[in-house]
C-alpha cells in the first residue's frame, strides 16, 4: 500500500469515528415523547415512556399528606390518567403543558416517575406599577433620572 492509500484510510477512519461520536452525542440527548393518542393507540406494559399533553382543567387531585398525585393529559383527541407518588414542580398547573416520564400500568392508567412542567418562553411584566418600585426600576432601566 502506498503511503498517500495509508493516508487517505487513515484520514476516512477519522471522519468515520467522528461522524459516529456526533451521531451517537445526537441521539442520546434528543427526547422524544408519545402524545395521548399515540400512547393509548399500542400501550406496552411496564415500557418507559415519556408522555406529553395538556393537564386537563379540573382532573388535578393532590393529597399533601400521601403526596399522592393524579391528573389526566390530554392531546385535544384522547386523554390518559396519569398517576405519581411525590410534590408536583412549581410551574405545574391545570392548563398547562406537562411531560410525564413513567411506564403505562396495565390497569388503564399511566404510572409516572417525574413530571416535567412546560412553561412560556414569553416573559410578562408586572402589571401598571402595582410593585412600589415599579416607576423607578423603569426609569432606572431606561437610564432616565441619574
Amino acid at each position: 500500500m502506498t503511503t498517500q492509500r495509508k493516508f487517505v484510510a487513515g484520514g476516512l477512519v477519522i471522519v468515520a469515528a467522528i461522524a459516529y461520536l456526533i451521531w451517537s452525542g445526537v441521539s442520546q440527548s434528543v427526547v422524544y415523547f408519545v402524545t395521548p393518542s399515540e400512547l393509548l393507540a399500542a400501550p406496552v406494559a411496564n415500557k418507559t415512556y415519556r408522555l406529553g399533553g395538556l393537564v386537563l382543567p379540573g382532573s388535578l387531585k393532590w393529597d399533601a399528606k400521601s403526596l399522592a398525585l393524579s391528573f389526566t393529559l390530554s392531546d385535544g383527541k384522547a386523554q390518559v390518567q396519569v398517576r405519581h407518588r411525590g410534590a408536583p414542580p412549581d410551574l405545574f398547573a391545570e392548563g398547562r403543558g406537562a411531560v410525564v416520564e413513567g411506564a403505562w400500568a396495565r390497569e388503564g392508567y399511566f404510572q409516572a416517575s417525574l413530571i416535567l412542567a412546560k412553561h412560556s418562553e414569553e416573559y410578562k411584566a408586572p402589571h401598571d406599577g402595582a410593585d412600589p418600585g415599579y416607576k423607578e426600576l423603569l426609569k432606572s432601566l431606561r437610564g432616565e433620572g441619574k
